[in-house]
């Protein structure tokens, strides 16, 4: 059964990259994607394809689980508004 295509999917990817030092510039080189895709996908705008769930996961050194949920992750705060 597929997924909603609107159905929301959490991530974690900018509190992992933030904590290895990484910029967006950084992540993107190392995954072989754009660095604005990055931004979408911490953003929540775009769902990553399994292989890049699966390139980002290595890269910041996390399981897939760690770093995606279609729940929310229930240790994070809220975003303040910029």
């Amino acid at each position: 059964m597929g997924r909603n295509k609107e159905e929301p999917l959490f991530n974690r990817i900018e509190q992992a990259r933030m904590a290895r030092g990484l910029t967006r510039q950084q992540l993107a080189d190392a995954v072989g994607v754009h660095y604005q895709t990055i931004g979408y996908l911490e953003r929540g705008e775009y769902s990553p394809s399994l292989t890049l769930a699966l390139r980002l996961a290595q890269v910041l050194g996390a399981g897939v689980e760690e770093l995606f949920s279609v729940d929310p992750f229930q240790d994070l705060k809220p975003r303040s508004p910029a």
